[in-house]
């Protein structure tokens, strides 16, 4: 598990920009089964998740017409239950963090992967998701 920290000024680029923490496996499965678009950010310490994931999230909600109702956030190696619940959630996809996951109703629309944000800039990964929140939310 990483350090508090290290963790906390990563979490905060996203709970500062209008994200809630999931911290249990209980809020991941609540928080999942409501009505609407739920946005989940499954955050990391990697460089992949500072310069592309991260501001690539924050300028998507920013920069859209459209949005998701709700916005999430859990940390890869510190929130540790209530990652491996969303990581049951996004199955058949595999472990992958940094990831972006957009749910509708409950269900798995839109996946962006680790391998979709290495080696891209921020404004893509917000390209990407503002189409997604244009066809779902």
């Amino acid at each position: 598990m990483y350090p508090a920290e290290i963790v906390m000024p990563m979490k905060a680029e996203l709970t500062d920009n209008g994200f809630d923490e999931l911290l249990t496996p209980t809020e991941v499965d609540d928080t999942l089964a409501k009505e609407g678009t739920t946005l989940v950010m499954i955050n990391s310490v990697c460089g992949c998740a500072a310069g592309a994931a991260r501001p690539g999230v924050v300028m998507a909600v920013h920069n859209s017409a459209k949005r998701p109702d709700k916005l999430t956030t859990v940390f890869a190696g510190f929130d540790i239950a209530a990652v491996n619940k969303v990581r049951e959630h996004l199955l058949p996809y595999p472990p992958s963090s940094p990831a972006i996951a957009l749910f509708k109703d409950g269900s798995l629309v839109h996946m962006v992967e680790r391998h979709q944000i290495e080696g891209r800039p921020a404004q893509v990964i917000a390209k990407n998701l503002i189409a997604a929140f244009e066809e779902y939310c």
